[in-house]
């Protein structure tokens, strides 16, 4: 059964200096918006791809988009001030293909990370579709803790979160549903699928060279990796 793929591209150029959505900035001769959606176009079991943006950047990504495509779509929804907004309206763009059971995965992923490959989005859809969830990590050493008298967190104690996330289609829906009822916003997927799925949450192996564009400094460090 095919998959959907999410892009969040609701985002600001504020912290990376730039006075546009920074998913529209270049990145190695395309929109960085680009290089997700052609990463999510190459996953062969990926039907539906959804990019959520601002009302005011439809245009724009509507051109950063376009030229990929050939004979495939992708649907442009508008997103909400918050990433939990944001994906509750791409899942209620998707829901009737969902509830028609046309659609057993969605990832979600950050448009602000370029440089995630075809092959992460295909082992998080296939771990979720066989295990309910998959979330990329990769492990943070040489953290200092909060506490001086601590000294430094060893390799291994610490993991940080990337995307794409995946997770089965009808449960995940329904976790949305019910924070809507009850008026929560989690800050990322897992979080509310944790409160509101008994869905098992999967570790799949992320890697550093999937940065999240945040500041100047990452997209010249993309620039390099992608050279």
């Amino acid at each position: 059964m095919p998959a959907a793929v999410v892009v969040l591209a609701a985002g600001s150029g504020s912290r990376v200096g730039a006075d546009t959505n920074k998913v529209l900035l270049p990145l190695a001769g395309r929109p960085l918006l680009a290089w997700s959606v052609l990463a999510a176009l190459d996953v062969d079991d990926v039907a539906t791809i959804v990019v959520v943006g601002r009302p005011e950047d439809r245009d724009a990504l509507t051109e950063a988009i376009s030229p990929l495509l050939g004979d495939r779509e992708v649907l442009l929804v508008d997103g909400g001030a918050t990433r939990h907004a944001s994906e509750d309206a791409a899942l209620a763009v998707l829901a009737p293909a969902i509830e028609r059971g046309e659609v057993d995965v969605v990832a979600i992923h950050d448009g602000a990370r370029p440089l995630a490959r075809p092959e992460l989005f295909a082992l998080a859809i296939d771990t979720a579709r066989e295990h309910g969830a998959a979330v990329p990590t990769v492990d943070l050493s040489g953290l200092a803790d909060r506490d001086p008298t601590a000294g430094v967190l060893s390799g291994g104690e610490v993991v940080g979160v990337q995307t794409p996330q995946a997770f089965r289609a009808e449960p995940l829906l329904a976790a949305y549903r019910a924070a809507a009822v009850d008026g929560f916003a989690g800050t990322d997927t897992a979080a509310c699928l944790e409160l509101y799925a008994d869905l098992p949450i999967r570790a799949v192996p992320g890697g550093a060279a999937n940065l999240k564009v945040t500041y100047a400094e990452d997209l010249r460090t993309a620039e390099a990796l992608l050279a």
